[in-house]
């Protein structure tokens, strides 16, 4: 089976080209290919697949084999991935995900191959039960309070297509991802899990993040993440609308615009390709 790595600000995946290639479970597939010992290594596994309602659909599994509804770094690796190699032929394309159709615009470099991919993120839905979060359902979790151990975090929670809860903290380097990571993503609250983000506000245009993927643990980089920051600065009066997020991975440019939608801009690389045995 042939495939490609990719990376989107360090979030890298492997990615096959459904065009060509037929995946019979992609969940055991995704855990193979993943380990960073045994097999290529990766936070997960997309596949690139034919779609009847946008140019290419994504579907995308997470380490542990669970399949997540979008990833922000993904798509931005998609996008450059169906342009370099051919599926489509224009810079304004439209992903289908499991969470919606997104549009994209393709910046193409000198050499001819995407560099950099925005990606309209759609509107972030802040009520309990588009999570889901246990509560009222009609409820937005802005500034609450969540129990943890002995106790208690404040915490703000968004679903950019899959869900987010974000903690502003003072500084992230002394943040205890393993400890505290688990505990947020595994609460009785988030009956499906959640995706953390932890935030250090360096001013009202720029944040540094440190994330934690469900299903994943610590990752370079989160897209929906970042856009789920993004709102969160906003709603908790931290940050404007538009700011530079500083990811482990690198940089990306967010906006929440006016309208509704989160843009996001950043790169998309290919690493490698290769073959690997499925069986």
């Amino acid at each position: 089976m042939k495939f490609t790595k990719m990376h989107g600000a360090g979030n890298d995946y492997v990615y096959i080209n459904g065009f060509e290639e037929q995946v019979a479970d992609p969940v055991i597939l995704a855990q193979r290919v993943s380990n960073r010992n045994f097999g290529i290594g990766s936070d997960g596994l997309i596949l690139i697949l034919p779609s009847e309602l946008a140019d290419v659909k994504m579907r995308m599994f997470n380490a542990d084999g669970s399949e997540a509804e979008m990833c922000g770094n993904g798509i931005r690796c998609v996008a450059k991935y169906a342009y370099d190699h051919g599926l489509v032929k224009k810079q304004q394309i439209e992903v289908e995900t499991a969470s919606g159709v997104l549009p994209l615009q393709l910046f193409i470099g000198a050499s001819g191959l995407v560099e950099r991919v925005q990606v309209n993120m759609g509107t972030p839905r802040l009520k309990r039960a588009a999570l889901p979060m246990i509560g009222p359902p009609e409820e937005q979790a802005v500034a609450i309070k969540l129990p943890v151990d002995d106790g208690e975090i404040e915490v703000t929670c968004v679903s950019m297509g899959n869900p987010h809860c974000v903690v502003f903290v003072d500084d992230v380097e002394q943040c205890d991802l393993e400890l505290i990571g688990p505990l947020v993503e595994k609460h009785d609250w988030f009956p499906n899990r959640i995706n953390v983000e932890f935030v250090q506000v360096v001013n009202s245009k720029e944040v540094i993040q440190r994330t934690w993927e469900r299903g994943a643990g610590e990752t370079l980089a989160c897209g929906t993440g970042a856009s789920a920051v993004t709102v969160a600065g906003v709603l908790t009066g931290r940050t404007d609308r538009k700011i530079v997020n500083h990811l482990r991975g690198g940089d990306l440019q967010l906006e929440w615009l006016e309208d509704g939608p989160v843009m996001m801009t950043g790169p998309a690389v290919e690493v490698f390709s290769g073959e690997f045995n499925p069986r």
